[in-house]
């Protein structure tokens, strides 16, 4: 009998160690704080410090891992890679401040097409965050006046080559929290291939009339949690991708991702897609309010680049002076005036079982665009209590459309458009 209490004495220490080890190794790492200083960085705005940046990371995961702290004042860079275990801080009123000389680039291959390193990178790392009060400027006003120059639209592989500002490729456990990320030469923030991701209350910024700088890219990732962000940048404030135009595969989906409590102000509005070929699954947004972007919930893609793209839920949306509340559809850039079945492929984009409920916009353009392929129809969208005043009416086509509570506003035309195999019937 005391063998037994004793046995049992003995599996709960046992367990406790378990619990307590992981807690306590993470507490062990948190007190190791690498001063960037003490590695001979200055914040001085014009010294170079990217060797400086590297090595207090390098020695901090060294040891285990730690935070690796910038404090007060503007410190330059080139790009830097972070480790497991890191915490990248950067106090308030501290610039981590990406170099403006593009040669301090390196070309490399990302995401399977030539590209230039990221000004933050980490790869196959894990427990992750960057954290604090501060800025991370990517100094992107030079790369978009080349862009422009060039016509460059974005596309991946193709034009001008621009660094992302921040890339986690392959990465599990991610925590961005605090911090202001600004003027990216190309996306923000990306999430590649990577797992259990939080970006929390924090601020990503660019000129309204900046080519691609999309705030939040989550690629081929999965388990997102993205809280209380503010946007205001040029393109996607939110885009959910996997896979790539003309996809040879394979591709991973993007998925069970929730995005809450957000404000997106100029930019093109929370899109699924374009490309998407790798499908994109169980998406959850709320409470989202939406002010002066180019969309609000934006589902897209094309013959080219789709895949298994359904199980999203929106709800509880505001929308001013939007100008295109809801555009869901299977043609992306634009959408034909006539068009026909066309074979089925791998890359054909299925669309279904998409729910809007509780979305009120007002000051929109047009109403919005529900427009499946007729080889692909969309057969189960939801509107729910969903009320629209724009100047022109909804177009939908190829889609099925179930509605409760709905109702659009026009100022002139009909507040639908009913075109090829459209149907709109109330639950």
């Amino acid at each position: 009998m005391a063998g037994g209490k004793g046995a049992k004495r003995r599996l709960w220490i046992l367990i406790l160690a378990g619990a307590i080890a992981p807690w306590v190794g993470a507490t062990a790492n948190a007190a190791t704080v690498c001063d960037v200083r003490a590695y001979g960085a200055k914040a001085d705005g014009s010294t170079m410090n990217t060797k400086a940046i590297q090595t207090a990371i390098d020695d901090c995961a060294k040891k285990g891992g730690g935070k690796v702290r910038l404090d007060g004042g503007t410190f330059l860079t080139g790009p830097i890679v972070l480790k497991s275990n890191i915490d990248l801080n950067i106090e308030k009123g501290t610039m981590l401040q990406g170099s403006s000389n593009h040669d301090d680039y390196p070309k490399k291959t990302e995401f399977r097409n030539p590209g230039l390193q990221s000004l933050v990178s980490a790869t196959g790392a894990s427990n992750v965050s960057i954290t604090g009060g501060g800025v991370i400027d990517g100094a992107g006003e030079s790369w978009w006046k080349e862009a422009r120059a060039r016509g460059d639209h974005g596309i991946m592989g193709q034009g001008t080559l621009r660094p992302r500002l921040i890339v986690f490729d392959h990465c599990h456990k991610i925590l961005m929290e605090g911090v202001t990320v600004q003027n990216s030469p190309f996306w923000q923030i990306v999430p590649y291939y990577s797992d259990d991701v939080t970006i929390r209350n924090i601020r990503v910024l660019a000129d309204p009339s900046s080519p691609n700088t999309d705030a939040i890219d989550p690629f081929s990732s999965s388990n997102i949690r993205i809280e209380h962000v503010y946007a205001d940048v040029g393109d996607d404030d939110v885009a959910i991708k996997s896979g790539q135009i003309n996809s040879p595969g394979p591709d991973a989906p993007s998925k069970d991702i929730t995005i809450s409590d957000c404000t997106f102000m100029h930019g093109h509005g929370l899109s699924i897609g374009s490309e998407v070929s790798g499908g994109a699954q169980n998406v959850q947004v709320a409470r989202v309010h939406f002010k002066g972007t180019a969309n609000g919930v934006r589902v897209k893609s094309n013959r080219d680049r789709g895949g298994d793209i359904g199980n999203f839920d929106f709800r509880d949306l505001t929308m001013e002076d939007v100008g295109t509340p809801v555009l869901i559809t299977e043609y992306y850039p634009r959408i034909p005036d006539q068009d026909s079945p066309q074979p089925i492929t791998r890359l054909t984009p299925h669309f279904h079982d998409i729910s809007i409920t509780n979305l009120s916009a007002t000051g929109a353009k047009t109403a919005g665009f529900i427009v499946g392929l007729p080889e692909s129809t969309i057969t189960s969208i939801s509107l729910t209590n969903v009320h629209i005043s724009a100047q022109k009416g909804m177009t939908i086509s190829n889609s099925t459309v179930t509605t409760h509570g709905f109702a659009v506003k026009v100022a002139s035309g009909a507040p639908l458009i009913m075109l090829e195999h459209a149907k709109v019937q109330e639950k």
